[in-house]
């Protein structure tokens, strides 16, 4: 009897589950689930209107996405039930969820649902960079040890600040909260019926380590007394490591999923970081570039070091037994996709309409023709904030150049460009720092569907890019796990090579262009570290912004 594995991939908009082979590593089936509350950013779904930098999401969206994409692909590949000998998932981070003593998020009772803080807080909610800042604060006052672990540097995407503000906006949700929970972590409790804390989740994004577990309980007592005691109570200290068993189905988790109860489920992976092992990418000096709607960094490294301004590192979070460093852009795909729905005349929605083209591939079509430098513009890629490596979500977008005869393809590809100076900037640091990095991996829907923006990664970094087969890495990367959580593979290394997406394409970096490209980077420092570091201009707009939005 043939086996298999299945992997779901909770990115930001949408579910991914594949069903993978075991013997072949063949992917024999997918399916996606859309959203069908989105990313609320503007309401609740009682209306009721929501800050500004809020991104929340409805955990309903999560278990839904299960009950309809397992049954999709099993009878896609015809395959049984009992053929499926593991499951794992991953999930954007930190995605966290306030839960009640009986594991249910808040927002499922009447009591909290036009309630924000019960919902769940999307990796991209930024609005607890005050708080933040005040941690950062603390940390370097009081010479923390952990904060070298994160590049001296932590988000306000993480799970402390999060749970800050909800303590500091709303006490008495804080209060009524027995668990903050990343939304995988709490799919694996639905699952089960038990309750894991993964490593990778843990280590990036909650500040524990192998070594030393959370901060001390004197760090949370100083941030605010109320937070005395967080750690074994509102926080687990249940903490398991990649490829490693959370459980097996319990009967509502088989129920859930149309799957066999008792099948091994995994320790949820970090969804960028469960692309590594789909890749193959277990050894060092091995750089992955994740392009979607963010992007995300991660290089293998043999030792520890300090990599000032980026999202720091964690052994085991990745690959059992090496320390994986990463780093990220906040926006990367998600600017493209605001460009196109704000920034085009009529005419050019028309010419695409006519000629039966999607607006982005409209927008490539007009921008590959360009030369580096040729439309003047430069551009910063903050329209979601810097992740990495001034780690500050207030700071936003700029371009510099344009003038009357500026042409929306030619803003486009600056921005394009800037998100290459973006990656630059942090590949630059790795090696600064002591990480080497030898090799570049790119995955996702932009890598393998733009390759005018992957020779403009390649010219500017100077470096070869390989190119993965598959859009689906991170789903991947989560049936790899399942298959070592079910004891088909020893380890995870082992999984991979066995399992893992070839390479389908390299793009060679251009010489010429690389050296137009050098200076026009240059520029980009220049104005990178002058409104990163220097000029407070876009923090005194965004404050405007937020007291006028507030009166």
């Amino acid at each position: 009897m043939n086996q298999y594995v299945i992997g779901t991939d909770y990115g930001t908009l949408s579910a991914r589950t594949v069903l993978v082979e075991v013997s072949s590593g063949n992917t024999v089936a997918e399916a996606v689930f859309p959203y069908p509350h989105a990313v609320m950013d503007e309401a609740l779904p009682c209306g009721k209107k929501l800050p500004p930098h809020y991104a929340l999401q409805h955990p309903s969206d999560y278990t839904e996405a299960l009950r309809v994409t397992i049954p999709q692909v099993l009878a896609a590949g015809k395959v049984r039930p009992d053929q499926v000998v593991g499951m794992g998932v991953d999930f954007t981070a930190c995605t966290l969820i306030p839960l009640d003593q009986k594991g249910d998020p808040l927002c499922f009772s009447p009591e909290y649902e036009s309630n924000p803080h019960a919902y769940v807080k999307l990796w991209k909610h930024h609005a607890a960079q005050r708080e933040a800042d005040e941690i950062n604060a603390l940390a370097a006052k009081r010479g923390e040890p952990w904060l070298n672990r994160y590049g001296r540097k932590i988000s306000c995407e993480w799970a402390l600040p999060k749970i800050l503000q909800v303590l500091r906006e709303d006490p008495a949700l804080y209060e009524n909260t027995a668990r903050f929970s990343e939304a995988a972590d709490w799919l694996s409790l639905v699952l089960t019926g038990e309750e894991t804390h993964s490593a990778a989740f843990a280590g990036y994004k909650a500040l524990w380590s192998d070594k030393d577990g959370y901060p001390s309980n004197d760090f949370f007592a100083a941030l605010d007394p109320r937070l005395s005691g967080i750690v074994g109570t509102k926080l687990s200290e249940n903490v398991l490591g990649m490829g490693q068993l959370a459980g097996t189905l319990s009967v509502e988790g088989a129920a859930l999923t149309g799957l066999t109860e008792g099948t091994a489920v995994a320790v949820p992976a970090i969804d960028a970081h469960a692309a590594m092992p789909a890749l193959n990418l277990t050894g060092s000096g091995d750089l992955m570039v994740i392009v979607g709607t963010s992007a995300c960094h991660l290089v293998n490294g043999d030792s520890e070091v300090t990599v000032e301004g980026t999202c720091g590192y964690v052994k085991d979070g990745v690959i059992p037994g090496i320390y994986t460093y990463e780093a990220g852009q906040a926006g990367v795909g998600d600017i493209f996709d605001w460009f196109v729905k704000s920034g085009l005349p009529a005419a050019y929605y028309e010419e695409a309409a006519a000629r039966k083209m999607n607006l982005h591939a409209l927008l490539r079509e007009k921008a590959q023709g360009l030369l580096p430098g040729q439309s003047g513009l430069l551009a910063l890629d903050w329209l979601s904030g810097n992740r990495s490596t001034l780690v500050d979500s207030d700071l936003t977008g700029m371009i510099l150049g344009m003038n009357l005869q500026t042409k929306p393809e030619e803003i486009y590809r600056a921005w394009i460009e800037s998100t290459a100076y973006g990656l630059r900037i942090i590949v630059d640091q790795y090696e600064r720092s002591g990480v080497p990095v030898k090799s570049i991996c790119a995955a996702g829907g932009i890598a393998l569907k733009d390759p005018m923006m992957m020779q403009i990664y390649a010219d500017v970094l100077h470096r070869s890019i390989h190119i993965a087969g598959t859009t689906q890495a991170a789903a991947l990367g989560s049936a790899i796990y399942a298959a070592v959580a079910a004891g088909v593979y020893d380890d995870v290394p082992s999984a991979a090579k066995a399992l893992s997406a070839s390479c389908v394409k390299t793009y060679e970096p251009n010489a010429e262009k690389g050296v137009v490209y050098d200076a026009l980077y240059r520029e980009y420092a220049t104005l990178y570290d002058y409104f990163g570091r220097e000029n407070s201009v876009m923090k005194t707009l965004g404050a405007l912004r937020k007291s006028a939005s507030e009166n």
